[in-house]
């Protein structure tokens, strides 16, 4: 992955204004899906608005290529990463929707397992 394509991605995540909602769509979408469709899956299939300032995240059936819907106040934005190498983590839930940090929604972009993250080593404690 380019560092142009790491920091689109990791911008979407870090710009998220509070109060933002980020919701994965479970199971798998056609990723031949634009803004219209997606669109519609929001509205029919998570009961929400395309409109309402939140962001939707979609993933594709071999799970290596994300897309990222939302709406920022004067249009609809679509983003698509695809890994190069592994695959996004994915809820086990086959239908609905799944809440995410933005925190969750940066790592999930970098590839890293949003789920359970682990640190590299454990804090300093001083007494």
């Amino acid at each position: 992955m380019s560092v142009v394509a790491s920091g689109v991605a990791s911008g979407v995540a870090s710009g998220v204004p509070s109060g933002t909602r980020v919701w994965l769509a479970a199971g798998t979408t056609d990723m031949r899906k634009g803004f219209t469709g997606l669109s519609a899956l929001v509205q029919n299939a998570l009961a929400s608005s395309p409109f309402c300032g939140h962001l939707f995240v979609f993933r594709g059936r071999r799970g290596d290529l994300l897309k990222v819907l939302w709406w920022d106040g004067t249009g609809l934005c679509l983003m698509a990463k695809r890994l190069e190498r592994g695959r996004f983590i994915w809820p086990q839930a086959q239908s609905g929707r799944v809440s995410l940090t933005a925190a969750q929604l940066s790592m999930l972009l970098e590839g890293i397992d949003w789920r359970h993250p682990v640190r590299t080593a454990d804090p300093l404690i001083e007494v």
